[in-house]
């Protein structure tokens, strides 16, 4: 099993080491459960500082009437969830929001706007200079804002952006079940542009759209060739909204979740891992399970865009009990 970053580079693996990978992916995932977890959090204490959580906090900054169709998303305006909508806010709310998220000890203050792409010049400029306003509260500022083209990413390196979240969601290969108004390819190009600009990637995906074990296993072997290696995995569960085409998905399987939190963790060991979607729903063994297995930073507040997220204090409790501290800004 590795024991430090699968190698990166420009040149893309052959179907061979494609396959290698894979399998080794799959030896993984599959050992006894107690020994996964336990070579997860020896990776973990390797490359991490011991018993610290990077704590987030994710702004929606752009509600709904988004013209893709992920089939999870209830931000998009083909699916009938009755979300509030609202265009971007003021710098003066987006500096109250960050000052807020800083005193809760949130280090990464995180944008997101349901756009394809951004709109138009005027839009675009306002979030740069969000993230300016973000980074002069002395936090690290991430943005997802969907696909971007290179002379953008460089302007939002310039303002000072310290990653960019694009998610590929799931395996390629299931890709094409869950969206069909762009293709995997238009993120990995997303990805590329943003990382040739110096920025951080985070990239991650969601469990429980109704892909297989296999399809979860690509995934992660997807993540681990991508060009340049994420800074930050989000592992998501799929929180089902009425309304939307996977409405009626069932839970994932807590040790299905573990397991793959501890996977990611073995093959990209630098990486933070991010226990993001769907924690409302785990109970605290749940939680501590996964960052017994590798995960190392949550996104805290009430809500995680417009699905509910267990509130501050739940969260500070948990902690506690775990003897986990915030992680410092650095």
């Amino acid at each position: 099993m590795p024991t430090e970053s699968v190698m990166q580079n420009s040149t893309a693996p052959t179907m061979a080491q494609s396959e290698d990978l894979l399998e080794r992916i799959r030896q993984c995932y599959h050992q006894p459960f107690l020994d996964l977890v336990f070579q997860a959090q020896d990776i973990q204490r390797r490359f991490h500082p011991r018993n610290e959580v990077q704590l987030c906090t994710l702004a929606n900054i752009k509600s709904g009437n988004c013209p893709e169709d992920c089939s999870y998303c209830p931000q998009s305006a083909r699916y009938n969830t009755g979300i509030e909508t609202w265009e971007l806010p003021s710098l003066a709310e987006i500096r109250e929001q960050a000052q807020e998220a800083k005193a809760n000890g949130s280090t990464r203050f995180c944008m997101g706007a349901a756009w394809r792409t951004p709109p138009h010049q005027k839009a675009f400029d306002h979030v740069v200079d969000m993230v300016k306003t973000v980074v002069d509260e002395g936090m690290e500022a991430c943005v997802t804002l969907g696909m971007i083209n290179a002379d953008q990413a460089k302007a939002l390196k310039d303002a000072g952006l310290k990653a960019y979240n694009h998610n590929i969601d799931t395996s390629p290969n299931f890709y094409p079940e869950v969206i069909s108004t762009r293709t995997i390819q238009d993120r990995f190009d997303t990805l590329k542009n943003v990382a040739n600009a110096g920025i951080d990637v985070c990239c991650g995906g969601i469990l429980g759209m109704g892909e297989t074990l296999e399809h979860r296993l690509e995934f992660i072997k997807t993540l681990c060739e991508l060009d340049h290696p994420p800074e930050s995995v989000p592992v998501n569960c799929l929180v089902p909204v009425e309304g939307t085409p996977l409405a009626n998905q069932a839970p994932v399987d807590s040790f299905d979740l573990v397991r793959t939190i501890a996977t990611v963790r073995i093959f990209l060991p630098e990486a933070k891992v991010r226990l993001s979607a769907g924690r409302l729903s785990m109970n605290d063994e749940t939680q501590a399970l996964c960052f017994m297995a590798g995960a190392n930073s949550i996104f805290t507040g009430e809500k995680l865009l417009t699905t509910d997220n267990p509130g501050m204090n739940r969260d500070r409790d948990l902690l506690e009990k775990l003897g986990l501290k915030p992680q410092a800004l650095t």
